[in-house]
């Protein structure tokens, strides 16, 4: 089965042997792709929290989908955590639009290892994704 993309490639801006290039698709079967801005703070462990912030990877608009997200914490107590992992579904706004909900738990780091938790949800729906 054929699916229709559209987009763009641009050269990586290295001059290396391994010639790269980067894709980035505007359209996927007709459908426009859109990204979701997501931000909030972990769970307190070991005495402190981190503060993040990311963009989800594009999805298309108009269908039923999730997003891909991944980003890296502050630097709190001398170490940072990655949070990474896939959005739920895409849920209705009563103004149009939508947002999705996430969860999860970062990597485990640190002197004393550990990891947080945090949830949130993506877009215009909460300011402030504390959990």
């Amino acid at each position: 089965m054929d699916i229709p993309i559209t987009g763009f490639i641009v050269h990586n801006g290295y001059s290396d042997e391994d010639h790269t290039h980067i894709l980035y698709l505007t359209s996927w079967d007709g459908k426009p792709m859109h990204v979701h801005d997501f931000s909030g703070v972990t769970s307190v462990e070991i005495g402190h929290h981190h503060q993040y912030a990311g963009t989800t990877e594009p999805a298309p608009s108009g269908v039923q989908h999730c997003h891909y997200y991944c980003t890296v914490t502050s630097v709190n107590s001398g170490h940072k955590h990655t949070i990474k992992g896939t959005t739920g579904p895409a849920l209705p706004l009563s103004g149009g639009g939508h947002y999705h909900y996430f969860e999860g738990c970062t990597t485990v780091d640190g002197l004393t290892p550990h990891a947080h938790f945090y949830c949130g949800h993506t877009g215009n729906a909460i300011a402030d994704n504390r959990c």
